[in-house]
C-alpha cells in the first residue's frame, strides 16, 4: 500500500530521492531506490528498516574509488558475418531461429567466409549452442570489461567475501597473445610505415659507410682497378653492400613475422634504397592476419568459455549486489547521524530533529498527537491526544521549515530509512497532506483552489496527516478564522493530525479548545540589530511576531527624519505595552 501523497508532499519525496542519488557512485544503483517508495503498510515499513539495520556497509576508504570503477557488461546477441554453420536440414530451422550468423546445408556455401563451422563433420565441429556458435559475444565483453573484474575483485576483498571475478580473469589471461595480436592488425599500416622509415634509416647508415670507406689509399687502389679494366672489383665492392642490405631485409621481415605470428614477405628485393612496400601488398597482408586471428580467437574463445559459462549467473549477481552496495553506501552517507523511528500508534514526534536542506539548522522538537514516554516538552503539559496544532509566531522564525521538516521526517519513515533527529516516533500514514504557501498567489482564484484542495484533504477517512503553511495569507482574517475553525473541527472529529501555521492564534484558540497553540517567539535584537529568534516552538504558549524589535531595530539603523518617525512608533508601542 503506497503513501499517498499531495503535489507538495512529492516535491518533498523527489528531493529526498535526489539528495540520495547524488551520492550514488554508479548509475544504475538508482534502480534500487524504486524499491523504496513510502508505503502505508506498517510490515513492509520494519522489514525495510530490518535490511537496513542489518546491511551496513563495511566503509574502506579505497571502496568507493573501485566502485567508480565498475561499468554494465552487456553480452548481445549479434549477427556475425565472418562465419558459416553447416547443418543438417532437419536443423536448418533451429540453426536460422538462433540468428548468429549465416546457415546453409551445403559446403560450397563456405568458401568466402574465414570460419566454417558445422555439425555434420565439416570444418570446425560444434554443437548448436550460442555458446559454440559465438562464443566471442561472451568473451570480448568480458575482456573489454577487466578493469570492471579487477574492480570487483578488489571490492571482494574489502567487504570480505570471495569474488568470482577473479577467477575470470585468470582464464582470460590466454587471450593475451591473440589480442595483442589483434591490436597489432588495428595499427597494421602505422605498423609497416614505421618499421619501413626504420630499416631506409638503417640502410642510409650502410651507404654512408660505404662511401666512407673508399677514401684514401683504398680509393686509389680502386681507381686503379678500373683503370686496368678490373670490373669484378665494382661487383665485389657492391656485392657486399647488396648482401648487407637484403640482409637487414630480412631481418625487419622476420621481426615483423614473430610479431603478427604469421610469415611476411613484404618488402622488394629488386629496388633496395630506397625500401618501400606497396599498399596492396599491406593490405593483402591483412586480409590473411584477419582470417588467421578470427580463426584462432573462435577456438581460444570457445575453449576458455566451456570454463568460465558456469561462473558468469555468480558474477551477474555479484554486480547486482555491487549495485545494492552503492545504494547503502549511497543511503548512509545520506542519513549519517540519523535514527530509525519507533513505530506506534498516536502521531508524530521527534526529538532533536534537523531539517535536510538547511545547513547548519538548529535542532527542533516537535509532536502532534500523543507525547510518547521519552519526549521532553517543551511548556504546558501533556493535556491528551493534541491532533490539532496552531503553530503561532515570528516571521522567519522557522515555521514553514518546521512544517518542512515534518515532511521529511515523514516521509522517509514510510520508505523505512532514518529520519534527521536524535529519536522519532511516526504512526504509519494513509495520506500525508503539506499545503505550502504561494507567495505569489492570491486573490478570489487563488483562495478557491486552495479550499479545493483542503476540503479534498478531509475528505474519506483512516490516518492523515495535514500541514498547512498560512491560509489565511490568501483570503480576509475575519473570513480565515470562520473557515479555518470549521475544517480544525472537521478534521478533529474525523481523527486527523493537523499542524497549521497562522497569525490568527488568538482567535483560533477561542474557536477551538481541543487544539494546542504553540509559539515561536523573538528574544531580542543581536549586535547587527537583527532578530534573535528561538525556532524551538514552546507548547501551549501563543507566539507572538513582535513588530516592536522589528521598530526598534529600524529606529536604530536609520538616520535622520526616518529616524525620528521610527522613535516615535517605538515609544507609541512601549506606552501602549507599559
Amino acid at each position: 500500500m503506497t503513501l499517498k501523497l499531495n503535489p507538495e508532499a512529492k516535491a518533498i519525496y523527489r528531493s529526498i530521492r535526489e539528495e540520495i542519488k547524488k551520492r550514488l557512485v554508479l548509475p544504475g544503483s538508482s534502480s534500487f531506490l524504486d524499491m523504496f517508495e513510502p508505503t502505508s503498510d506498517r510490515e513492509e515499513i520494519l522489514r525495510r528498516q530490518i535490511y537496513f539495520r542489518e546491511n551496513p556497509p563495511k566503509i574502506r576508504p579505497e571502496l568507493q574509488d573501485y566502485l567508480s570503477m565498475v561499468r554494465p557488461i552487456k553480452f548481445r546477441r549479434d549477427y556475425l558475418h565472418d562465419r558459416v554453420l553447416i547443418v543438417e536440414e532437419s536443423e536448418l530451422e533451429k540453426a536460422e531461429g538462433l540468428g548468429l550468423c549465416e546457415v546453409s546445408t551445403t559446403l560450397e556455401d563456405s568458401e568466402d567466409y574465414p570460419l566454417v563451422l558445422s555439425t555434420v563433420g565439416y570444418g570446425i565441429d560444434i554443437e548448436l549452442t550460442p555458446s559454440q556458435i559465438a562464443p566471442e559475444l561472451y568473451i570480448i565483453p568480458l575482456w573489454e570489461n577487466r578493469e570492471t573484474l579487477d574492480a570487483l575483485a578488489k571490492i571482494g576483498e574489502l567487504i570480505g567475501e570471495d569474488s568470482v571475478a577473479s577467477e575470470i580473469l585468470r582464464e582470460l589471461k590466454e587471450l593475451e597473445e591473440v589480442m595483442k595480436r589483434q591490436r597489432l592488425l588495428d595499427s597494421l599500416e602505422e605498423l609497416v610505415a614505421e618499421k619501413e622509415r626504420e630499416l631506409n634509416e638503417r640502410i642510409s647508415e650502410k651507404l654512408e659507410k660505404f662511401s666512407l670507406t673508399l677514401s684514401g689509399k683504398e680509393l686509389l687502389d680502386f681507381l686503379g682497378e678500373l683503370k686496368a679494366g678490373n670490373y669484378e672489383a665494382i661487383f665485389r665492392h657492391f656485392g657486399e653492400v647488396e648482401g648487407e642490405i637484403l640482409d637487414l631485409i630480412n631481418e625487419a621481415e622476420n621481426q615483423l613475422s614473430e610479431s603478427l605470428g604469421i610469415t611476411v614477405e613484404l618488402f622488394s628485393r629488386e629496388e633496395l634504397y630506397p625500401v618501400t612496400v606497396p599498399p596492396e601488398r599491406v593490405e593483402m597482408l591483412r586480409e590473411e592476419l584477419e582470417r588467421e586471428l578470427k580463426v584462432e580467437l573462435y577456438l581460444k574463445s570457445r575453449e576458455v568459455l566451456e570454463r568460465i559459462m558456469p561462473l558468469l549467473p555468480r558474477l551477474k549477481e555479484e554486480l547486482g549486489r555491487v549495485h545494492e552496495l552503492d545504494f547503502l553506501l549511497a543511503v548512509r552517507n545520506f542519513a549519517e547521524g540519523f535514527s530509525f523511528p519507533e513505530l506506534w500508534e498516536g502521531g508524530m514526534a521527534f526529538v532533536n530533529g534537523r531539517h535536510i536542506f538547511i545547513e547548519n539548522p538548529q535542532p527542533v522538537s516537535y509532536v502532534v498527537g500523543k507525547r510518547p514516554e521519552g519526549f521532553d516538552a517543551f511548556g504546558v503539559e501533556n493535556v491528551g491526544d493534541e491532533r490539532v496544532v496552531i503553530l503561532t509566531g515570528a516571521n522567519s522564525g522557522g515555521k514553514t521549515s518546521l512544517l518542512e521538516l515534518m515532511t521529511q521526517i515523514a516521509v522517509l519513515a514510510h520508505m523505512g530509512l532514518p529520519v534527521p533527529a536524535e529519536r522519532a516516533w511516526v504512526e504509519p500514514l494513509d495520506e500525508l497532506f503539506f499545503f505550502r504557501r504561494k507567495r505569489s498567489a492570491y486573490g478570489a482564484g487563488a483562495f478557491e483552489t486552495a479550499l479545493r484542495s483542503f476540503v479534498r484533504a478531509l475528505k474519506g477517512s483512516g490516518r492523515k496527516l495535514i500541514l498547512i503553511d498560512e491560509f489565511e495569507a490568501i483570503t480576509e482574517p475575519g473570513a480565515a478564522v470562520k473557515i479555518i475553525g470549521e475544517l480544525l473541527k472537521i478534521a478533529h472529529e474525523k481523527g486527523f493530525y493537523v499542524v497549521i501555521v497562522s497569525h490568527l492564534g488568538e482567535d483560533l484558540r477561542k474557536e477551538l479548545p481541543f487544539a494546542r497553540v504553540d509559539g515561536i517567539e523573538a528574544r531580542g535584537l543581536d549586535e547587527r540589530l537583527n532578530l534573535i529568534v528561538d525556532r524551538q516552538p514552546v507548547f501551549g504558549k501563543l507566539g507572538r511576531s513582535t513588530p516592536e524589535l522589528i521598530v526598534e531595530s529600524l529606529a536604530r539603523k536609520k538616520h535622520g527624519k526616518e529616524r525620528e518617525i521610527f522613535e516615535r512608533v517605538l515609544r507609541a508601542f512601549r506606552r501602549e505595552h507599559g
